[in-house]
């Protein structure tokens, strides 16, 4: 007698946590999303041809202004004219519910060109280092993504993702945090500006 395979449905847990930016909050799943190192930032519903996760959360929810995909975790932004308590419940549900039905995230193969456009110069090098040991842990744990943009004669450009972009604290951190730590470590860095992502 054979016996049918029933599939079981996949377990999956959604807690939230909160950031430095109060109109951004982070969905965080049991399981990773995406691969180590790779993020996907899409700040309006435009930007989400290859993402039906994110396309359908803009269609879902008129408040959402933004949806960052990194490591285990979606990094929502929401309009400032709502408060999380009234809201926090119900896309906490949206997520777990698309994410047992296992739908896609993505409809892309994930590639991320995180040294496209840079040049390959030792200070380069130092730069990318330090933000990779020191300042982009930390910007993960807030929800958010670090990534150099470029470097030009002491003017490091960095850009600034998830939960960072457009944050009340970002411009602090970036001067008193992120300009001051490279500064100290390497010489030839003068300023630290952001590109928003």
């Amino acid at each position: 007698m054979k016996r049918k395979m029933e599939k079981t449905a996949k377990v999956v847990n959604i807690y939230t946590e909160s950031n430095p930016n109060p109109n951004s909050l982070k969905f965080v799943a049991n399981f990773m999303l995406m691969p180590e190192g790779v993020s996907r930032d899409y700040p309006s519903i435009s930007d989400t041809e290859n993402a039906p996760l994110a396309k359908a959360l803009f269609e879902n929810f008129a408040f959402i202004k933004g949806v960052f995909y990194m490591s285990n975790f979606i990094t929502i932004i929401k309009d400032e004219t709502i408060d999380w308590f009234e809201i926090k419940s119900q896309v906490q549900q949206f997520i777990k519910e698309w994410l047992q039905a296992e739908k896609s995230l993505l409809n892309e193969e994930i590639t991320d060109n995180i040294d496209a456009g840079l040049t390959g110069h030792d200070t380069e090098a130092k730069i990318k280092g330090v933000l990779e040991e020191y300042i982009k842990p930390a910007v993960e744990m807030d929800g958010g993504a670090i990534k150099l943009a470029s470097y030009n004669e002491g003017v490091v450009t960095v850009t600034l993702q998830g939960s960072c972009s457009g944050c009340p604290s970002s411009t602090i951190t970036l001067k008193n945090g992120i300009e001051n730590l490279l500064k100290r470590m390497i010489p030839e860095v003068r300023e630290v500006v952001a590109e928003e992502g």
